[in-house]
């Protein structure tokens, strides 16, 4: 392996040090745990040593642990050994908060010593010549937009969110005593929800974070930035987006009245925050004509925090603030300005809806209610098809058609309207700000923006009152292929053009990571969302339209996740830079944003990489060479990836070897794993978050890297192979490409179903997934010159290390229940109920937050 530098070897001994010695002593206290019955906290570590004997020497998983029982313990009646293996994946899932809790504690110490946000040295600039003025402007008009999402995968409930956030306070300060009592309350408590959630429920677990996390963090974040720009203004250089409660796409139970609910509810728990900065402002600016003024604004805030109905402007809670300050500054020696700076910064920055409420839905939902609309006005007999492209263009764009007092008996065209119908009255309540944006998935051709465009001008008397940016979601390959011809047409549409312009000549335009990668694979479809964003981004230009880019998301490396911020700082000078939007789901919340340290870190890793993509793109600028090495490999691997999604294994071998089937048992979230009722499975009603976290579960997480080793040894083998250390070495994108599948793959274990190989239905299947891991670890070993995966990271590796450790108990117990299940069990409850309880440590130990 290449050698270390005294950095990495410092943090190291930091991450040995401040997180696993620890991890090892805390642990020991869960020896006091109260469980009862067999001594878990003894046995454990026997079954996690034997289990990796075992599966070295390509046991299954039923031979592991019935020879385990029969070898190290008492225990022979069926119950008894299955009421152990339940009390082992409610104490793994207690060490892998504990682990969180641990590593979360450690970072910014860890921190310290990585290079990997280069914020401070640009923002240093600013002052000290070089690109600072460049920079300086670029920070006046530059926005970050962390959308939190609540796909399910997310699944902490706040009760044990705060033992954790207790947890990692009393680490820091390495206090035995409490840290046992937090242990002990952990054992306590459930971990797992009953039923499954809500959609307000989702959200009001989300919008935890926003009241306990991000409300301090990017103000104290901005305020930080703003001491190092001089005159900096730009409140919104950090903001929230927010899809629980708007995000109906394949979510039957997301409603009109629960948009508006969870709208309210981003309102009202905004007004508490500023409830308790007030009050405490309050008790210190107690100066004549000054105390009334702010004792006013606070009991106004307090009626706000609790009745729906009363809603405070944006302007009624600035202007008496901005009026305080300047009493303060000419009369009272500016004092407490910084307290209240501080609170005035937040209300420029959260304003009156704390997070921007997105509304999300399917393309074939539009088509479905602009065809009952147009059935029911008498304009088509049965399908769309009755009209002509034209015919139908002049009656989305031309026709009038009044939906006010619309009436349908079907329910989710009916729901779909009424959402639309109250989605001002939202923004009366909430400010635009606070919903102003509508994504239509699975965009594939005009009518996908079109169709939303028409229901928008058909509920206002007038189009020019319609406040919305209608926002096309391209995640298929498809629709990638398509993206620019599709707007290039909707930009010459003269109804929507004068949208446009009424929304300041501003597109934003989707790109889906997840979806693109179920459909095309890992290289292909992240090639193909690089050269789609450069295609909008040149036609926007031609027709002087602001293109702005929001980019759908998931944790993993194989729905866009990874180390995000290298993808931003590799995006060549042909991407717009106008912003940065993306999505954050699942885990990735708790994990990489989920406390103040981890945010803050995290949003600067984000502003960097913009900054240095502005300042320095013409390093991330790609070659036609490498163009041309980069469409090779995007082709070879699609190929690969496409005939193993066609070969008539891969669904049942999903099905029924994966813990796929019971996602929507596990209670995580609201939403079903899949699109559509349909009793057979196809790959395109899936969920690309069911369909990424059954390979991770299964430690294949074969949409991170399938393909790349067979297109890497096809140019290898044309004599290319020099051409391809060069690329890794000299163009950012691949380097950042390669970087996040070396991470899917070092979290792969094919150990674990090793057995299969000896399947009659499947060894040839899993042959071919284990022969192209193989293939893919060895061609990237190969052209990055490592002696391992992840050599340039090794805190991370040595993260990935001890979470993969901790839990394969729960792997190796969640095999053997889907075994037992294969085998046609009397005990079939039992065993789903084991495969469904071993779900949640699974997933919460796959991050790696460093």
């Amino acid at each position: 392996m290449k050698s270390q530098s005294g950095t990495e070897n410092t943090s190291l001994k930091k991450f040995e040090n401040l997180i696993e010695k620890k991890y090892l002593v805390y642990n020991s206290l869960f020896l006091n745990l109260p469980y009862q019955g067999v001594d878990v906290g003894q046995l454990l570590p026997l079954l996690s040593a034997y289990s990796e004997e075992s599966l070295r020497a390509s046991m299954s998983p039923i031979e592991i642990i019935d020879s385990f029982f029969d070898t190290h313990t008492h225990l022979k009646t069926e119950d008894e050994r299955n009421d152990f293996l339940f009390r082992v994946i409610s104490y793994v899932e207690r060490q892998v908060v504990l682990f969180d809790s641990i590593e979360d504690a450690a970072l910014p110490a860890i921190r310290e010593d990585a290079d990997d946000s280069r914020l401070s040295d640009l923002m240093s600039q600013s002052k000290n010549g070089g690109h600072g003025e460049d920079i300086s402007q670029k920070l006046e008009d530059f926005k970050v937009r962390i959308v939190l999402t609540a796909h399910p995968t997310q699944f902490y409930q706040p009760a044990v969110l705060d033992i954790m956030s207790e947890l990692r306070g009393q680490i820091v300060q390495n206090d035995v005593n409490e840290i046992d009592l937090l242990l002990n309350q952990l054992g306590l408590t459930s971990l797992i929800n009953t039923e499954s959630p809500t959609p307000l429920e989702e959200a009001k677990n989300i919008i935890y974070f926003c009241k306990n996390v991000y409300y301090q963090a990017i103000g104290e974040l901005y305020s930080r930035m703003k001491s190092k720009v001089t005159n900096l203004d730009n409140p919104e250089i950090v903001s929230l987006g927010f899809w629980p409660g708007g995000d109906r796409d394949g979510n039957p139970y997301v409603t009109s009245e629960i948009t508006k609910e969870v709208a309210n509810e981003l309102r009202m728990t905004l007004m508490k925050c500023y409830y308790s900065d007030v009050k405490r402002l309050c008790s210190k600016i107690t100066f004549k004509h000054v105390d009334e003024k702010i004792e006013a604004l606070r009991d106004q805030l307090y009626l706000a925090m609790f009745n729906a109905d009363y809603c405070l402007t944006y302007p009624s809670i600035l202007n008496p603030l901005l009026e305080i300050k300047k009493i303060i500054q000419e009369k009272y020696n500016a004092l407490y300005l910084n307290e209240l700076q501080d609170t005035i910064d937040k209300v420029s920055i959260f304003k009156t809806h704390f997070a921007s409420l997105d509304i999300r839905q399917d393309h074939s939902v539009h088509k479905q209610v602009i065809t009952y609309i147009l059935k029911e006005q008498g304009l088509i007999n049965k399908t769309l098809e009755d009209l002509s492209t034209d015919q139908l263009l002049d009656i989305l764009l031309n026709q009038e058609i009044n939906l006010s007092d619309f009436q349908s008996y079907d329910p989710l065209v009916a729901d779909t309207i009424a959402n639309m119908i109250q989605l001002p009255s939202i923004q009366l309540s909430n400010g635009e700000q606070g919903c102003h944006r509508y994504i239509i998935s699975n965009s594939e051709d005009i009518f996908s923006i079109l169709f939303v465009f028409a229901l928008f001008r058909w509920m206002t008397h007038d189009v020019r009152d319609i406040n919305f940016d209608i926002i096309p979601l391209f995640e298929t390959m498809k629709g990638m292929s398509e993206a620019s011809q599709i707007m290039e047409t909707i930009f010459n549409t003269e109804p929507y053009a004068e949208h446009l312009k009424r929304r300041n000549n501003k597109q934003t335009m989707m790109l889906g990571f997840s979806d693109g990668t179920k459909d095309g694979g890992y290289l292909k479809a992240n090639w193909s969302i690089y050269k789609t964003k450069e295609a909008l981004t040149a036609l926007c230009e031609t027709y002087q339209i602001k293109s702005i880019f929001f980019d759908g998301r998931g944790g993993p490396p194989a729905r866009g996740g990874g180390k995000t911020h290298r993808f931003y700082a590799s995006q060549g000078p042909k991407i717009s830079n106008e912003e940065i939007q993306l999505t954050i789901q699942g885990q990735t919340i708790t994990s990489t944003y989920g406390t103040k340290d981890q945010f803050q870190y995290s949003c600067e890793q984000l502003i960097s990489a913009g900054l240095y993509n502005f300042t320095y793109h013409d390093e991330a600028t790609i070659s036609e060479a490498s163009r041309r090495l980069l469409e090779d490999l995007s082709e070879l691997s699609f190929k690969k990836y496409d005939a193993l999604k066609h070969h008539e294994m891969f669904i049942p071998y999903l099905e029924n070897v994966s813990p796929l089937k019971y996602y929507s048992k596990a209670k995580i979230g609201s939403r079903p794993v899949k699109r559509g009722q349909k009793k057979q499975l196809e790959l395109t009603d899936l969920r690309a978050i069911s369909f990424v976290g059954s390979w991770s579960l299964l430690k294949q997480n074969i949409p991170g890297y399938f393909g790349i080793g067979t297109a890497l040894k096809g140019l290898k083998d044309q004599n290319r192979l020099e051409d391809l250390k060069t690329l890794y070495k000299e163009v950012p994108y691949f380097k950042a490409l390669i970087s996040n599948s070396m991470m899917s793959l070092s979290k792969c274990y094919f150990e674990l179903t090793a057995y299969m190989e000896k399947n009659d239905a499947y060894s040839d299947f899993w042959r071919i997934l284990f022969d192209e891991y193989q293939l893919s670890k060895k061609m990237i070993l190969e052209i990055t010159e490592y002696d391992e995966l992840m050599a340039d990271e090794p805190i991370s590796k040595r993260s990935i290390e001890n979470r993969e450790a901790i839990v394969l108990p729960l792997l190796v117990i969640q095999q053997y229940a889907l075994q037992k299940l294969a085998q046609d069990t009397a005990s079939k409850v039992i065993f789903e109920k084991m495969v469904v309880r071993s779900v949640y440590g699974n997933i919460n130990a796959s991050r790696n937050s460093v």
